[in-house]
């Protein structure tokens, strides 16, 4: 079951601990971040192995606008990972949640 941008923003508010995976370029990232570890998309099928999270852990796929990180999301699912969780709309609903608050 994916998240909504309002739901990730409670949590976030909360200080909750979150196991976030942006699947953004590098150069995305550093430009804007919400933290997590960043893995671009492009890179996450040959190095599954470098997720830092547990297969079982809640992991929250974030992107730009949700299409890299759904993708994400399911390389993961096929990869084993159980608890896989996309940011419906990506960072730019995130966003627009914060500026209308």
């Amino acid at each position: 079951m994916d998240i909504s941008a309002a739901e990730l923003s409670e949590r976030i508010g909360k200080g909750e601990v979150l196991n976030i995976l942006d699947v953004r370029g590098e150069m995305e990232y550093s430009t804007f971040n919400i933290g997590g570890q960043n893995l671009p998309l492009p890179k996450l099928a040959s190095n599954i192995d470098d997720v830092e999270y547990g297969q079982d852990d809640e992991i929250i796929t974030v992107c730009t606008m949700g299409l890299r990180s759904t993708t994400g999301k399911a390389l993961l699912n096929q990869n084993g990972f159980t608890n896989v969780r996309n940011l419906k709309g990506g960072l730019i609903e995130l966003q627009k949640l914060k500026k209308d608050q």
